[in-house]
């Protein structure tokens, strides 16, 4: 199933909705109704301040959790790791979309049986979050052209990893790879200090609208590291930690509704949606409306191609060492009791 064709789906079926029937089976049906006996407190939910964690802000700022009855505190992070680190804590009941999948994987490995899947961002050519980028006037014209050429990618295990890897699927034999801020990629070519940067929205699109850079090809993971340009690369992820799950499951379930509607408004109404990017991000005046967006997949919406692809990516960690060891994908994606 194709990213394009899951955004037309609609509430998921099984037995997440079981336990939600009347919200359900009338779809006009506040989620307020659905209010559960149990007080799990002040939920809070590590976000890192990018585009892909929208889910999370309309959910917040659109009311969803509070007619819901659930009191949800959206918590930013400089990183992903550190969003990590502080579910692993126990500071954090959850984290937003966006939180990088190979953070948490890391804490799995750390912490295991910490935390289930609710929702992950995939990403592709046509749904962008990662990219090639270099200098407007470059005469680069190809990843290939990059043989020699300064290269930078995110700080990070992970990222470096990736960028090495898309170097050599492009045939670079040289590469010269070193480790910035994704922040300063646009100034660093701008510089010349580098010649082209594996990077992430929206730093392609901050490029282009200031004239400095251009996009040399988006959706390099699902090109060269998942092998097909389309494959969904699932690298964010909303999740609940199982101690919340396993104490909370009523509210776990209820929590996963008021989510999805958020999810449902940004496939109906995407243009809407975009304002809540303001006052939790970076991103702010036209650039709130050039950027580009993902996708969402619930838990109960993963196909098992999906989970084929999002396991491929996890034995990629798990090839180049940064994942001690192997992660069962199926394994983390949240099933209702």
């Amino acid at each position: 199933m194709t990213i394009r064709r899951r955004h037309f789906l609609q509430w998921g079926a099984g037995a997440a909705i079981a336990l939600a029937a009347h919200a359900c089976s009338n779809p006009q049906a506040s989620v307020s109704e659905n209010e559960s006996a149990e007080d799990p407190g002040k939920i809070s939910i590590g976000f890192w301040p990018v585009a892909s964690g929208l889910p999370l802000f309309v959910a917040v700022e659109k009311g969803y959790f509070a007619a819901a009855g659930l009191n949800v505190e959206a918590v930013k992070f400089a990183s992903p790791n550190q969003v990590a680190e502080a579910l692993i804590a126990g500071r954090l009941q959850g984290t937003g979309n966006g939180v990088a999948s190979g953070a948490l994987g890391l804490a799995e490995i750390t912490s295991p049986g910490l935390f289930k899947i609710l929702t992950s961002n995939p990403s592709n050519a046509e749904y962008i979050l990662d990219q090639v980028i270099v200098a407007k006037d470059s005469p680069i014209q190809t990843i290939a052209d990059l043989n020699g050429k300064s290269f930078a990618t995110g700080p990070g295990a992970q990222n470096l990893a990736i960028a090495e890897a898309i170097l050599a699927a492009a045939g670079v034999t040289e590469p010269r790879v070193q480790q910035l801020e994704i922040s300063q990629h646009v100034a660093a070519i701008e510089s010349g200090q580098i010649d082209a940067a594996y990077t992430l929205e929206p730093t392609g699109t901050v490029g282009e609208l200031k004239g400095i850079t251009r996009i040399l090809e988006n959706g390099v993971v699902s090109k060269y590291i998942l092998g097909e340009p389309m494959a969904p690369w699932f690298g964010g992820s909303a999740a609940l930690s199982s101690a919340f799950i396993e104490q909370y499951p009523e509210s776990t379930v209820i929590y996963a509704e008021a989510y999805r509607q958020a999810v449902q408004d940004i496939r109906d109404n995407p243009a809407e949606a975009r304002q809540y990017l303001t006052g939790y991000t970076a991103i702010e005046g036209e650039l709130v409306e050039k950027v580009p967006m993902v996708g969402y997949t619930m838990y109960d919406e993963f196909t098992p191609e999906d989970i084929a692809y999002f396991q491929k990516f996890f034995d990629f960690m798990t090839e180049k060492e940064i994942f001690a060891r192997s992660i069962d994908v199926g394994a983390l994606l949240y099933q209702p009791a």
